[in-house]
């Protein structure tokens, strides 16, 4: 049968043909059938996520090479035709800003999984969930007795200079201390294929309906292959998002009721909003559906008002509270935030922990870890550079086209510079920009992200190419950490490319934790 990249050989068979025949890597590859030409290619100097040296699969990834990667090329078309469909009738949609006035566009998915085993699984659990354990103390720590801060931790300015830092947060006690009940944290492999954490997403992270359905449709396009590889499920996330929302409740009330706040349909990540609350079965609200009486926040019901506890919100700090923050904003409810001080009613995310996501207080995130929970950071993170600092910023400004240069206060990928990528204009206006103000940005070494196999191309043209991704986990946190298997593979489609997020022309890939 022809294959869309090669029959492929097991570490076991590599190493008895070798002892048996001395062949040699070249030799080898050659006497696989190259059924698709060109064959897959792994980048130089990256980590592939699928195959070791010589093109073997890695343990986790033998079942996937032997049936989906062996696949015909009209086996491969059926399938993303199959999956296409899927999505658009389920409706998984996101809006591109500045695109046709925000169409909306089908999530771009790729067929092969991102595979991690069980023991690697287990470190990134650990050190997750240390990570957002320590984010959360940091957050509760500024916006109260500010101890981090007073002991010289993290600057005093850095923090309160923050275009996401929030006075009207201060003296706000959530219940069991909990600000960042939700959070997203960016991971990325090295060419050695260490995970480290790229970004921290606590504000409003999204990305996680797309886990959901993504494994929905690989389970229906492949339920045997799901089954024989053991993967573990993702199906419980919307039951413990509940309990936690739940468990952050104000301690007073038996049954807790718990709403979603939208900005409404022209967010990009409105899909996701309609996909919870229907999934955790708990109303989705509006602005206008909500209003505080007595420092109590309630929705308005055909019954009359209902009285929320919970409030899982999916819009910015700015657009929260008309009587704090944007008078004009018609997105939130006046007096949200004196209910919340009353203690009668929870936010999640909390107001103000945008401050944890600033891409310059990244930098002190190991400092955090080890002054709050007396632990050596599990996870690695990116090196970063503050350009605020003279001395920093001359050296970078020196060496700009060796550097990722980063806004402190974007996300979704934008602003960045990918210096090694850039073009002689594109490095001189950055230059600009950073003498400017240069406490708005930091600078990351290039790190080479690890690649994964990928689907391209259409009907005869289909071809198997590396492309580069990240991940991005889900941690939720209530009365304790709960850290969901896998996570959102966000793979770069463009040759080439480092950017993966959908804003920039990324798609994704099902994350797959198996127990091998």
């Amino acid at each position: 049968m022809d294959g869309i990249a090669f029959a492929h050989l097991t570490r076991r068979d590599a190493q008895i043909m070798r002892s048996r025949t001395g062949m040699t890597q070249s030799a080898l590859q050659m006497s696989r059938p190259m059924l698709v030409k060109p064959a897959y290619s792994p980048l130089p100097d990256t980590y592939d996520e699928t195959f070791e040296g010589e093109l073997i699969p890695r343990a986790a990834c033998e079942p996937i090479a032997a049936s989906l990667l062996s696949a015909s090329p009209e086996r491969i078309n059926e399938l993303r035709a199959r999956a296409d469909r899927m999505f658009l009738t389920m409706g998984v949609t996101f809006n591109v800003y500045g695109d046709n006035a925000g169409a909306e566009r089908i999530f771009p998915f790729d067929l092969v999984p991102r595979v991690i085993d069980a023991k690697t699984w287990k470190n990134l659990e650990a050190g997750l969930a240390q990570r957002v354990r320590a984010l959360n103390a940091f957050v509760a720590d500024i916006y109260g007795e500010g101890k981090i801060l007073r002991d010289d931790v993290v600057p005093r300015d850095l923090i309160c200079g923050s275009p996401q830092y929030r006075r009207a947060a201060i003296g706000i006690k959530p219940p069991n201390g909990v600000f960042v009940t939700v959070a997203g944290i960016d991971l990325v492999r090295d060419h050695e294929g260490r995970f480290m954490v790229l970004e921290d997403n606590v504000r409003t992270p999204s990305g996680v309906s797309y886990v959901l359905e993504n494994r929905l449709v690989m389970t229906r396009l492949m339920p045997d292959l799901v089954r024989k590889c053991g993967v573990r499920s993702v199906e419980n996330y919307p039951s413990d998002l509940l309990a936690s929302l739940h468990e952050v409740a104000p301690p007073s009330v038996a049954r807790p009721t718990a709403a979603i706040l939208t900005p409404g349909p022209y967010n990009s990540a409105f899909f996701e909003h309609v996909f919870l609350s229907q999934q955790m079965g708990i109303e989705l609200v509006e602005g206008q559906d909500l209003v505080c009486v007595d420092h109590k926040l309630f929705m308005k019901t055909v019954a009359g008002l209902q009285q929320v506890h919970v409030l899982y919100r999916r819009i910015d700090d700015d657009f929260l509270d008309p009587l704090v923050f944007r008078s004009d904003s018609l997105l939130g409810v006046a007096g949200i935030t004196d209910a919340m001080r009353a203690g009668t009613v929870t936010v999640a995310n909390g107001i103000g922990t945008g401050v944890a996501d600033d891409k310059a207080v990244f930098a002190y995130t190991p400092e955090m870890i080890r002054y709050y929970l007396a632990e050596e950071p599990l996870l690695p993170i990116v090196e970063t550079h503050l350009l605020r600092d003279a001395d920093v910023r001359k050296r970078v400004i020196h060496d700009l086209d060796q550097f990722v240069i980063k806004p402190t206060g974007a996300s979704g990928g934008y602003g960045v510079l990918i210096g090694p990528k850039a073009t002689y204009r594109e490095l001189a206006q950055m230059r600009d920009a950073i003498e400017k103000d240069p406490a708005a940005f930091i600078a990351q070494p290039m790190v080479q992200l690890s690649a994964h196999p990928t689907f391209v191309g259409q009907g005869s043209n289909v071809a198997l190419v590396p492309r580069h991704v990240d991940l991005r986990p889900f941690v939720l946190l209530g009365s304790k950490a709960r850290v969901l298997p896998g996570g959102l593979t966000r793979v770069a489609l463009r040759e080439g490319s480092m950017i993966v997020n959908s804003s920039q022309g990324g798609g994704s890939k099902d994350t797959w934790v198996v127990d091998v």
